[in-house]
């Protein structure tokens, strides 16, 4: 099968140019999201496609939840605002908690939209573009105030960023990982 070939291949690359994927093919990266296991058929993940002058509007959500905890100078500021100039596309990656089903717990809802991230770079990835997948400061596990500068609502978590668009640079090699020092079988 070539999807063997896909996940055996796939690679974080960061050095990111335009093109990025078209909307007829995000539908498809969309729908490769939503097949990601999901107890419940709660549904908890949401994406936010950040393109154009989207990304000027998240470096300064970055820069306004940053300022609610620290003091920033200009340079500071301007680091921060160029984070999203990075790649021609950004897609935030959200989980939507259902808290009134208890028989699956936050972290499963969280694993299910961690899944469908994986599907995303997975798909862009047979589709030919370069992807990674960036957290840190600017998900909710690290900053709270990044859900108001993003309009979401209190249950909804930000897992963090996938920065999308074509390599400018060959991936670099794979490392070679042994299975044994990873996997035990109980027999």
């Amino acid at each position: 099968m070539e999807t063997m070939k896909t996940l055996l291949s796939r690679r974080s690359i960061s050095k990111l140019a335009e093109p990025y994927p078209s909307k007829e093919e995000m539908e498809n990266v969309y729908q490769a999201a939503l097949r990601a296991p999901d107890h419940s058929w709660l549904r908890p993940w949401r994406f936010i496609e950040v393109v154009g002058d989207g990304r000027k509007k998240l470096g300064k959500a970055f820069i306004e939840s940053t300022k609610k905890t620290e003091e920033l100078d200009e340079e500071r500021e301007s680091k921060i605002a160029a984070l999203p100039m990075r790649s021609p596309m950004i897609i935030v990656v959200i989980a939507k908690i259902n808290h009134e089903k208890p028989n699956v717990p936050r972290l499963e809802q969280i694993q299910s939209t961690a899944a469908a991230a994986q599907n995303i770079l997975i798909a862009l990835h047979d589709l030919g573009y370069g992807a990674y997948w960036r957290t840190g400061k600017y998900s909710t596990e690290r900053n709270e105030h990044i859900s108001s500068e993003l309009s979401l609502e209190k249950d909804d978590e930000v897992l963090g960023y996938l920065y999308v668009g074509t390599p400018e640079v060959e991936a670099s090699k794979i490392p070679e990982l042994d299975n044994k020092d990873f996997v035990t079988i109980w027999d």
